[in-house]
């Protein structure tokens, strides 16, 4: 991913990093950056909300780095990546050596994003089919929860199907039965694409067992009634007692996490800007950020389907003046 290789023909090299809500791309490529691995690259972020965290989290090892908030790449948000991209290719055209010419350009999608959507938007496009080769489509399935994904969203499977590698991420969770089992159902739908798997980032070669069967998958057709998934933000007040949300937010995650996806938030706090997320009813370990981290504190976005903004504000409300 790095070296002579990324110029071979003159082209800047495109990498489209994909995968559903929550399957750790950001950590992913957190540690390839910091490795080195992706050379002189630029890194786009797109996130469908408004309140966007992964820009802050990649900041620091990458060579530039362009924020795409509030729409997805593939369809609301696809006209400004595709100014992005054009910008990149001119200003990189101005650049006359070549020891400082950008190298590549990473896309980090939104995990609401179809890959093959945007990779066929590029090809459309009669400048930048001219100066970007799209290098390698990888996408990062959460082996905890892509089973679950592929039986209930399109999306999910889209975005396995698009890939040319695809990394099963938190595979330490997994048993071995479940893991092989997760892997045949991916060979499966994508027999081209190259499966490899990490923990936080780092890579890992864990066995698989070749003679354990796919899991049974429905037919797509069974899913065209879901609702479609959508982020909420929501403001969280000063003067909200930490404790009683932290309770609620566990309360209502357990409740509706087939319906709540995702869950990610900036809260100030005097340790600093502490970074909240989680993935349908489970909640990682707090992050401390960055001290140049970003001042978009006290929000968190809820990314799923079949919930208001105002019914979330009143639950929050109602629970706090309960155990207040």
């Amino acid at each position: 991913m790095t070296g002579a290789d990324t110029r071979a023909d003159g082209r800047l090299r495109l990498t489209i990093l994909g995968g559903y809500l929550g399957s750790g791309k950001t950590t992913w490529l957190r540690h390839q950056l910091y490795h080195g691995r992706f050379g002189r690259a630029h890194i786009l972020v797109n996130e469908a909300a408004e309140t966007p965290v992964d820009d802050t989290l990649l900041q620091q090892h990458a060579a530039g780095m362009t924020l795409l908030a509030g729409g997805c790449a593939c369809c609301a948000g696809q006209p400004e990546l595709l100014k992005s991209l054009r910008h990149l290719c001119d200003h990189r055209s101005r650049v006359a050596s070549d020891s400082a010419r950008l190298e590549r350009i990473v896309l980090e999608t939104s995990g609401l994003a179809d890959p093959g959507t945007i990779a066929a938007a590029i090809q459309a496009d009669p400048m930048l089919v001219h100066h970007i080769l799209l290098d390698e489509i990888i996408v990062l399935a959460d082996a905890v929860n892509i089973i679950h994904q592929l039986g209930t969203e399109h999306l999910g499977r889209a975005q396995i199907e698009a890939a040319d590698r695809i990394i099963l991420t938190k595979v330490d969770a997994q048993l071995s039965g479940a893991f092989s089992a997760v892997y045949a159902t991916l060979s499966q739908l994508n027999p081209g694409a190259s499966i490899t798997s990490a923990v936080k980032g780092e890579e890992i070669d864990p066995s698989v067992d070749k003679a354990v069967s796919p899991i049974p998958l429905p037919a797509l057709g069974e899913l065209a009634d879901l609702a479609a998934i959508e982020p909420t933000r929501l403001k969280i007040d000063n003067s909200v007692d930490w404790a009683a949300f932290s309770v609620w937010l566990s309360a209502l995650l357990h409740a509706r996490g087939n319906d709540i996806v995702r869950v990610k938030g900036v809260f100030d706090t005097p340790a600093g800007f502490l970074l909240l997320q989680g993935v349908r009813n489970s909640v990682q370990a707090p992050e401390i950020l960055p001290s140049s981290s970003t001042q978009r504190a006290n929000e968190i976005v809820f990314i799923g389907r079949n919930f208001a903004k105002d019914d979330l504000g009143k639950s929050l409300e109602y629970f706090s003046l309960r155990t207040g």
